[in-house]
């Protein structure tokens, strides 16, 4: 049956649930650094504290997709989990800025991978669900580009508050500063809004009878969706496998980007490694700021990378990118020039932008429709299991081979994206989607 054509702004209400949900993860990446800093982390064991997010990834996300495939509701087989996912990632958000202890801001965090685990590959088997194939494209970096618009935002909301009047170094009781807490408080608000608008005004397809006979009849158990799990692995298509390479050293290279990017800033831009010092703070700031400017590059790369996918494929834009988003690693890692730094993020922008899509599209060209959620939960897997491996070398390498020097992280960061690009290139799709949208 074909799939009713949506309109651009039925694609971007579609996706606005998404800049909630990536707003929040990017409250994460820019924030939870210095927060574990401010309640008294050791650098080292950095990667450690990060830890929830890619086990909740490797756990939930392949499970709820599974089960998201064989669940008929009332509100349709992915809503359930986006709502369950939303309230979940709101309640954590209120309370992450009022932690008193590194254990309670680590605990915080593993509830909010888990949340936003819930809803993440639901929503993307939604894209694939509610899409014609000449239309998936746009779907998917549609999604890109609200990743980009929602970290920006979420990347500069201190820098915004301050601007607004709030004082930087007014600090809560707990040394986390007041605009933190209150960007945790506009992520909770926005996350579960966004969400429900989404869900409300694009609402899930019903079955056709095709879909409904190809579910499988069982009883949705847990026992089952491990069952739909190891069967997926077993026939996986060969162009998800040979994206396995490539999604390890891209998300490898994020995860130390997102966990050392302000260390980086604070001892080669303002020479300190001392979390009470105001020129970490200001790091911090910075580190806002340079995110802020390499979502916005994503933002819109995603929207203008769409006719080079259409025209060149995924495999070619993507390898592109994310060469680029390795040297503009590599220059924040090397340089206290700040204007610099801004121009580098270009690259990194442009990087971030193809790796929120165009992977999703070479995949959803590659998976029968019948198993979307499954293997959109699986693929997660290729990135957090890079993020587990990640925590544990990191920790390990820090002092004796990294020279406990967080620029050295960005190095390494940055080499890895140059060849995730090398072995994009090894992956074969199965074809370019149609020309028209």
């Amino acid at each position: 049956m074909t799939k009713p054509r949506l309109s651009l702004f039925g694609i971007l209400q579609m996706n606005l649930g998404f800049l909630g949900l990536q707003f929040s993860f990017g409250l994460q990446q820019s924030n939870m650094g210095p927060i574990y800093a401010y309640l008294g982390a050791d650098e080292a064991a950095m990667p450690l504290l990060w830890l929830a997010g890619p086990m909740t990834g490797l756990i939930v996300q392949p499970i709820v997709g599974a089960m998201s495939d064989r669940t008929r509701s009332r509100l349709g087989r992915r809503t359930p989990y986006f709502l369950v996912g939303a309230v979940l990632c709101s309640l954590s958000l209120f309370a992450m800025p009022y932690s008193r202890a590194l254990w309670m801001a680590a605990s915080l965090l593993w509830v909010l991978d888990a949340a936003n685990n819930i809803t993440m590959e639901p929503y993307r088997a939604y894209v694939s669900d509610r899409l014609s194939p000449a239309q998936l494209p746009l779907g998917f970096l549609t999604q890109s580009a609200f990743t980009g618009l929602a970290q920006t935002l979420s990347f500069l909301a201190p820098s915004l508050l301050v601007w607004w009047g709030v004082g930087k170094d007014v600090l809560g009781a707990n040394g986390i500063p007041e605009i933190t807490r209150l960007a945790f408080v506009i992520g909770a608000v926005l996350s579960l809004a966004t969400i429900l608008w989404s869900v409300t005004q694009v609402p899930e397809l019903p079955l056709t009878a095709a879909e409904d006979a190809a579910m499988p009849r069982a009883r949705l158990t847990l026992a089952g969706t491990f069952a739909e799990l190891r069967d997926a692995i077993a026939v996986m298509p060969r162009p998800m496998r040979q994206l396995a390479l490539a999604m390890f050293c891209q998300w490898f290279a994020m995860f130390c980007y997102w966990q050392y990017a302000a260390l980086s800033l604070a001892r080669g831009v303002f020479g300190t490694a001392d979390p009470a010092s105001q020129g970490f703070r200001d790091a911090a700031l910075l580190n806002g700021q340079l995110g802020a400017c390499y979502n916005a590059v994503a933002c819109i790369a995603a929207f203008a990378m769409v006719p080079f996918t259409r025209r060149y494929g995924a495999r070619a834009v993507h390898a592109v990118a994310v060469v680029a988003a390795g040297l503009g690693t590599v220059t924040l890692a090397l340089s206290s020039n700040v204007p610099l730094l801004f121009v580098a993020m270009l690259g990194v922008g442009i990087g971030w932008g193809s790796i929120m899509g165009n992977p999703y599209v070479i995949l959803s060209d590659a998976i029968p429709p019948e198993r979307t959620g499954v293997y959109m939960g699986i693929f997660n897997m290729f990135i957090v299991i890079p993020m587990l491996v990640q925590t544990l070398l990191i920790w390990l390498a820090y002092r004796p081979l990294l020279g406990g020097d967080p620029r050295h992280v960005m190095l390494l960061a940055g080499g890895l994206l140059m060849l995730a690009g090398a072995t994009t290139m090894a992956v074969r799709e199965r074809g370019a989607a149609p020309a028209s949208a």
